[in-house]
């Protein structure tokens, strides 16, 4: 979960964090419109992040990420209609506390965004959104909820959202909160004091593929900054290092976790995109269920895949796939040398007859064919230890 349009441009949106980023020395760029930090040279770049979120823990600022309160209107049950009546997954099975991962879709089945329901209270919901969809979303949900007793609120600029992510998180936040964070499970989120600052909402998610969490504080940039620094010092002994957009997408990559406008957009449906685990269809009505029915009878006509290159070159976003032949048969969505794996690896649309894991195609780079493999995905996947509590990275 997540979206990216990454350029040059002037004017941009600004997290609390942003003179703090600026003084680390952070290499900055347009990320959906925010002035965001894709690395800290600093700290040794993009490959020092990644490796410090597999192998340790590392701080991202996601801030730029939006939130949506969907809380009970008049008469109770007005919340749960609205989640149950624009989201795919099935909230009624959430207890209070608990999240999942979800996606709101337009009538056709293809995707408005992919989102996180948070289940606040038995009435009382908070969906975490992209950034590059924020007015989009919010538009979205209030257009669609009008029919239900409920209460809209855009809470996107309440909160700075950091990140704490690797197999040291724990260790590090526990530090700095009075929250009993082995008793949150993977998907499930508490409330506590962190830093000083009371009534944090602390949830462990993530968009890494490690364990982790996310936790949300006032959004002035003291309250900011004390939290930021605070977790660096607090995750010194364990060689913290803050990280950037670069990372978070080398890191989601190697998790097989979809990346709006890439894997999942307003052209792909969820049975492409593999993610039918999360789509509750015998829950009742919802928007685009119907259209997502007539597609599943149809039949697929193309899948995601993972991609690793045999020949040398990147594929990259938006390259050709083709067969042996050299007929075009589909795209790459998102493609990256991969950190852990020290491979080039991919994910790309490809028709079913050709999504079997073993088989050879070819992706198109500079004007070169090159061999790729269909593998097994996700490319990577953590150990998860027996006696500890599940990290970030499922429903």
């Amino acid at each position: 979960m997540e979206s990216s349009t990454i350029s040059l441009m002037s004017e941009l949106r600004k997290t609390p964090l942003n003179a703090l980023h600026r003084r680390l020395g952070a290499k900055m760029v347009n990320f959906s419109g925010w002035d965001m930090p894709v690395e800290y040279p600093s700290s040794g770049g993009l490959i020092a992040e990644h490796k410090a979120v597999r192998g340790s823990v590392g701080v991202f600022d996601v801030s730029h990420m939006g939130d949506i309160r969907i809380g009970s209107g008049k008469k109770p049950g007005g919340a749960l209609a609205a989640v149950q009546y624009i989201t795919m997954n099935d909230a009624s099975r959430l207890a209070i506390g608990q999240a999942q991962y979800s996606a709101m879709l337009y009538p056709d089945g293809a995707f408005v965004d992919d989102v996180i329901v948070h289940r606040l209270g038995e009435d009382d919901f908070l969906l975490v959104i992209n950034a590059g969809t924020r007015e989009k979303d919010i538009h979205w949900v209030r257009a669609n909820t009008k029919g239900f007793d409920c209460v809209v609120e855009d809470l996107s600029d309440a909160h700075t959202q950091l990140a704490i992510q690797g197999p040291r998180a724990a260790e590090v936040l526990q530090k700095l909160t009075d929250a009993d964070l082995s008793a949150i499970k993977n998907y499930w989120f508490t409330h506590g004091t962190v830093c000083g600052l009371r009534n944090t909402l602390i949830a462990r998610t993530g968009y890494t593929g490690e364990d982790g969490f996310e936790i949300y504080v006032p959004s002035d940039a003291a309250a900011s900054e004390k939290a930021w620094n605070q977790a660096m010092e607090a995750g010194r002994e364990f060689g913290i290092i803050p990280c950037g957009l670069g990372a978070r997408n080398t890191l989601r990559l190697e998790s097989k976790m979809a990346l709006y406008g890439h894997e999942i957009s307003e052209k792909i449906n969820v049975w492409e995109a593999g993610l039918d685990r999360y789509c509750k269809m015998e829950k009742g009505d919802f928007l685009g269920r119907a259209a997502l029915e007539q597609a599943k009878a149809a039949g697929l006509t193309r899948t995601l895949v993972g991609l690793e290159m045999i020949d040398r070159g990147i594929a990259r976003d938006g390259y050709c796939c083709c067969n042996k032949a050299g007929e075009s048969i589909g795209v790459v969505t998102s493609g990256s040398p991969s950190p852990t794996l020290g491979k080039n690896i991919a994910l790309a649309y490809v028709p079913p007859a050709s999504a079997a894991v073993g088989t050879i195609l070819y992706v198109e780079i500079r004007g070169q064919k090159c061999r790729a493999q269909v593998v097994a995905t996700p490319f990577y996947k953590r150990q998860k230890k027996a006696a500890a509590p599940q990290g970030a990275g499922g429903n």
